[in-house]
């Protein structure tokens, strides 16, 4: 390797408002393991990725963060499953794109600090 190429995601951070609020969306309603936690983070295991959720040191970082796109292997079971764990989707599952016999489906949501996500699932047809 020359130092230049990535590898793979290391973690992904996700600035929030209300840490205790964040922690508990992530664990009880999504059903992400918490790895450990400080006073101001929280860090989480998604298939073997870091998710951090922070509170921001300076209010430079006070923002809405990136889209985590969760891949899930059924989108429709995923979708009702956490609409009942009263998830806030910003719409039902939809189809983004086909690419030869293999459909993209994604449902995106509101965590509980206001940033977008989506579920995502890939199925061939």
């Amino acid at each position: 390797m020359n130092g230049r190429s990535i590898e793979k995601i290391g973690q992904i951070g996700v600035p929030v408002k209300d840490l205790n609020r964040a922690i508990s969306f992530y664990k009880e309603r999504l059903g992400l393991p918490l790895l450990f936690q400080t006073e101001t983070m929280a860090f989480f295991d998604v298939g073997g990725v870091r998710l951090l959720l922070s509170l921001p040191e300076t209010e430079a970082f006070a923002h809405a963060g990136s889209v985590i796109y969760f891949q899930v292997e059924d989108i429709q079971a995923t979708y009702q499953l956490m609409k009942e764990k009263g998830v806030s989707f910003i719409g039902a599952p939809h189809r983004i794109a086909k690419v030869g016999q293999t459909e993209t489906w994604m449902a995106f949501f509101k965590d509980s600090e206001g940033n977008t996500h989506a579920y995502m699932s890939e199925v061939e047809v």
